[in-house]
């Protein structure tokens, strides 16, 4: 490949089709026709001498060329963009869209304040909210998927500051909260405090992300040599709320996290019997967005949105 005539236009249509998979949904990303993408993909064919993308009756499949290629290619697209970016964002005049992975509940805090800024400021900038479904973000922002995750890595921080600078993630603290029994308004347990037979012999809910039928109150109570049933398990903090307002069922969530179930005053929050370390929810980015002045502005716009939470 002769890279001094290579048309770089070439690797955004790239860097589009492999972060969709779709030649349509790159097409619509990009604002070019789907013919035109792949005009584009057969010439980048013609010039690296691969075939870099299978199409398949769901998509694309990529080859393990395209692969490798593409953390280079993003990463120099990013830089490439950062670098005439230069120092200036306007968000009333450069449209800008944002992707930004977080669980329901987190999104259903932290959007509003965020959209009421927007409209306020009557901000060109739109946002993609994509569910966050593990407790690791580290793939969906070193592949570029999402320009900010946030929720509850503690794992994920506590590997970010023990790899000090060289890590190519970082983080800042959001916002703190801690976990509560919550149950139905009327239910049994409700009037009384809370003991740990009481909170065993019932029958739980438990909210997990990824789906995982164990959580952190499973670690909690294996000290105590304790267990409890778990009825059900779901992924979506309103479907928590709902099936706990509607049930005998009893669930653990974030204090701060009950209003994103759309069911506060049909439940009530008790004290727990077992010790459960804090929730400290956490934004984490990528190393090539650090010194863009658009995330600067959405990172700075998300640190106030977490702040009119006390508000």
């Amino acid at each position: 490949m002769n890279f001094r005539t290579l048309d770089l236009n070439l690797l955004r249509v790239f860097d589009a089709v492999m972060a969709e998979r779709n030649l349509t949904r790159a097409a619509e990303r990009l604002a070019l026709t789907q013919s035109a993408v792949s005009n584009a993909l057969k010439r980048l064919r013609g010039a690296v001498g691969d075939e870099l993308l299978t199409r398949t009756p769901h998509g694309v499949v990529p080859t393990q060329r395209a692969e490798a290629l593409w953390p280079e290619v993003r990463e120099a697209l990013a830089r490439l963009h950062a670098a005439f970016e230069a120092d200036r964002f306007d968000p009333q005049s450069d449209g800008v869209n944002f992707r930004l992975a977080m669980s329901d509940g987190t999104a259903a805090l932290l959007v509003p304040p965020l959209v009421e800024h927007i409209e306020r400021t009557r901000a060109r900038v739109n946002l993609r909210v994509l569910p966050l479904v593990e407790r690791e973000p580290r793939q969906v922002l070193e592949r570029g998927d999402a320009d900010v995750a946030i929720g509850y890595f503690p794992a994920a921080v506590m590997q970010l500051l023990a790899a000090g600078p060289a890590e190519p993630l970082r983080h800042e603290r959001l916002y703190d909260s801690e976990y509560v029994c919550v149950m139905r308004r009327g239910h049994p347990l409700a009037d009384a405090p809370l003991t740990v037979e009481a909170f065993c012999d019932a029958h739980h809910l438990l909210m997990s992300l990824s789906g995982r039928a164990q959580g952190l109150v499973e670690q909690a109570l294996a000290p105590l040599k304790r267990s409890r049933r778990v009825v059900a398990t779901v992924n979506q903090y309103h479907t928590a709320g709902r099936v706990v307002a509607h049930s005998n069922l009893i669930t653990v969530l974030p204090a701060s996290l009950i209003d994103a179930t759309g069911f506060r005053g049909q439940l009530v929050e008790r004290p727990l019997p077992i010790a459960i370390g804090a929730l400290h929810v956490e934004m984490l980015w990528h190393l090539r967005h650090d010194a863009s002045p658009a995330h600067r502005w959405l990172r700075e716009r998300l640190v106030a949105a977490a702040r009119s939470l006390d508000g």
